[in-house]
């Protein structure tokens, strides 16, 4: 896997991105897998603005995610309790 570095970094198999630079973190919404590009920046990003209450920090988090990400309406609030949750998880261990 891989190319000449002229032509940029694709897997010669299927012309996808090769699977070890693949960055995309994943979350459970709805108990699906769901993809999430940027996570860790939003989080922390997020997380330096030391909101008051979890729906200012939902709210935030959405807001980033939908810039990068499409968030179908009918799942906004499943994607916004998967956000939350991992936003718990990894700014209060």
């Amino acid at each position: 896997m891989g190319s000449d570095e002229k032509d940029g970094n694709y897997c010669s198999i299927c012309g996808g991105i090769p699977p070890g630079k693949i960055t995309t973190k994943r979350i459970l919404v709805e108990g699906k897998e769901t993809g999430i590009d940027q996570l860790d920046w939003i989080i922390s990003d997020v997380a330096k603005q030391n909101l008051p209450n979890d729906a200012a920090i939902t709210e935030a988090l959405l807001l980033r995610v939908k810039k990068f990400n499409y968030v179908p309406t009918k799942k906004t609030e499943a994607y916004a309790a998967a956000l939350l949750a991992e936003y718990k998880k990894l700014v209060q261990k």
